[in-house]
């Protein structure tokens, strides 16, 4: 975007909302990737017990009008904003996440995972879940702060925003109202929000785009941090 007086670039509101165990270093590579275009504002998921709760924290927090970009949980989030304040959204990207509700399969398996963390060590269950997390290419040091950086979020946030994940509802049938450019994308090999979910969520919006990245995992801000930022640099420029 340019500023049609001076023909200066500006650099557009974008808030970013981290998923499930994460936080602002789940963004490092994008806060400092796509700095010339965008201004990056990174949303607070780590203070409140329901996504309705964590998309009003956001909403007062952030911009007039601001580019949305939520990652898996964050997905979940950046919906609830949407049905919030669509007014208020200019642009919206889902990363790695799905648009419908947890059947009971899927909530067995949060509430298992939680009480199990309880039990064997949050840690432990985090290793233990690394290869459905990154790509079996990623490297080490990456999949360490993957860890690190959950660790630090912690068990007790981890159990809280899974709860929060579990009363999500179906969004399906609001993504039809989304008219703003909208981008979708999921690693080619993402395990936990497997592509088949990308793809449900781009047949829903009018006019979204879809790209898949090879060779990425779940993780993909931090896994394929410079093919998500070409993607997301011309996602703002639409």
């Amino acid at each position: 975007m340019t500023d049609c007086v001076t023909g200066a670039r500006v650099r557009q509101p974008l808030v970013l909302v981290p998923g499930l165990s994460c936080d602002a270093r789940l963004w490092e590579a994008q806060v400092a990737g796509i700095a010339d275009v965008a201004a990056p504002h990174i949303g607070d998921t780590l203070t409140d017990d329901s996504l309705p709760a964590m998309a009003k924290r956001i909403l007062a927090d952030a911009p007039p009008r601001f580019a949305l970009a939520g990652f898996s949980m964050g997905g979940y989030v950046a919906m609830e904003i949407w049905r919030q304040a669509p007014e208020r959204v200019t642009r919206i990207a889902f990363l790695d996440t799905s648009a419908g509700a947890d059947d009971a399969d899927a909530t067995h398996l949060r509430q298992a995972a939680i009480t199990t963390a309880r039990k064997r060590g949050y840690e432990a269950v985090l290793r233990g879940s690394l290869r459905r997390l990154v790509h079996p290419e990623t490297p080490r040091p990456i999949a360490e702060a993957v860890v690190a950086m959950a660790l630090e979020v912690g068990l007790e946030t981890y159990a809280r925003q899974q709860r929060a994940i579990m009363a999500r509802p179906d969004s399906r049938p609001d993504l039809a109202r989304i008219a703003v450019p909208a981008l979708v994308v999921a690693g080619a090999q993402d395990q936990l929000t497997p592509p088949d979910r990308a793809r449900d969520i781009a047949r829903h919006i009018p006019k979204a785009r879809l790209a898949l990245i090879e060779r990425c995992g779940h993780m993909a801000p931090m896994e394929r941090p410079e093919e998500l930022n070409v993607l997301l640099r011309d996602w703002l420029g639409a």
